[in-house]
């Protein structure tokens, strides 16, 4: 499948790259549930509907984001503390995150920082990383052929059954269902032939 948006044009900010990496999954997600509207089962309808409550969800996150970043809600976090903590959480998703690695970012006490983050963004730290953890699962169960285990450990999960545990909280279903039902017909062949090739 072809990327809509070309990571390697020229890029100007992280901003472009942020948006760039969004558009991509979005599109992937919808593409996923108009392929599987299209079929017509209704164990299809449960991935569409799967694939179409990711990407309002990743939507959701990145207009709050955008948001928060203009200093649309009162109190909270400055921008560039929002700035910051958003940076840091997408570099260093892959690891373990405490709340204190973020409140000295922002140079506050963990406890003012935990506060003011949930005041900023509607939830607590720990629940917006896991999150983003899911968002970034389902990005590359779409577009990339690494074992679920593999995704786990590269999004920050301590292994295959902590994601497994979390994804089914958050979409009702496991990881390997959830990505058999969300690729487009023939994606998964497609994709496994592209990185054979490479």
């Amino acid at each position: 499948m072809e990327r809509p948006y070309s990571e390697t044009a020229d890029v100007s900010s992280p901003t472009d790259l942020e948006f760039g990496c969004l558009a991509n999954s979005l599109v992937l997600l919808l593409e996923a549930a108009k392929s599987e509207l299209e079929q017509d089962l209704e164990q299809d309808h449960v991935a569409a509907k799967t694939s179409l409550i990711t990407a309002s969800s990743m939507l959701r996150s990145a207009i709050e984001r955008r948001s928060g970043a203009k200093g649309s809600r009162t109190g909270g976090l400055a921008g560039w503390q929002i700035a910051r903590v958003r940076s840091f959480i997408d570099r260093n998703l892959h690891r373990t995150i405490h709340a204190n690695d973020l409140s000295a970012i922002v140079r506050q006490s963990t406890a003012h920082f935990s506060r003011s983050f949930k005041q900023a963004f509607g939830e607590p730290p720990h629940a917006d990383i896991v999150r983003k953890r899911l968002e970034e699962a389902c990005h590359l169960m779409l577009t990339s052929t690494a074992s679920s285990s593999e995704i786990a450990l590269s999004v920050g999960f301590s292994d295959h059954a902590h994601l497994s545990k979390l994804f089914r909280h958050a979409f009702g279903q496991s990881p390997s269902n959830w990505r058999r039902d969300a690729r487009p017909r023939g994606a998964a062949d497609t994709m496994r032939g592209a990185n054979s090739a490479a």
